[in-house]
């Protein structure tokens, strides 16, 4: 089964998706949306994924944070957008870190794209596929024990649950 990482933003929401054993995570495509209309079109897209043949297990949403780890009105952004998906879907609903990705992805779509308004189109699904990896590349890492790690599975490491001091 597969996961799908959501980079959340004011103008365009980044989508990336995971091959179907979990281990690679690549850019999707970018949802240009309006206010009225983000969560519906998200919600669209992830219905049509979890449709297809290989489904959807786990939604990971990005969770930008300060680089001190701090709250922003992001982070509240994207915690208010886990807590609807919640409602709206039945599939698992995961925040992750998401500082950096955004460079981390530029960096890279810089390498093979020199035309800055391309990089930018294709940004938000790159960003996404950043922190989607690093999420499975976790899970893989810590098998559980007696058996074989299982890359989708939440743990108490994934950000956007709130804790005691939330």
């Amino acid at each position: 089964m597969r996961a799908l990482g959501v980079d959340v933003g004011t103008r365009r929401v980044g989508l990336a998706v995971s091959d179907v054993s979990g281990t690679l995570a690549r850019p999707f495509k970018t949802l240009l949306v309006s206010a009225p209309t983000a969560l519906d079109r998200l919600v669209e897209e992830i219905e049509e994924l979890a449709a297809a043949d290989d489904g959807l297990e786990v939604i990971v949403v990005g969770i930008p944070v300060r680089l001190d780890g701090s709250a922003s009105a992001a982070t509240l952004t994207a915690r208010g957008l886990i807590d609807a998906l919640r409602t709206r879907t039945s599939i698992a609903v995961v925040g992750e870190d998401e500082r950096l990705s955004s460079r981390e992805a530029e960096q890279r779509l810089a390498l093979r794209e020199k035309d800055w308004r391309k990089r930018k189109a294709r940004l938000d699904a790159a960003a996404a596929a950043v922190f989607l990896q690093d999420f499975l590349d976790r899970r893989s890492a810590s098998p559980p024990s007696g058996g074989a790690a299982d890359p989708l599975a939440p743990t108490a490491e994934t950000i956007g649950e709130p804790g005691p001091d939330d």
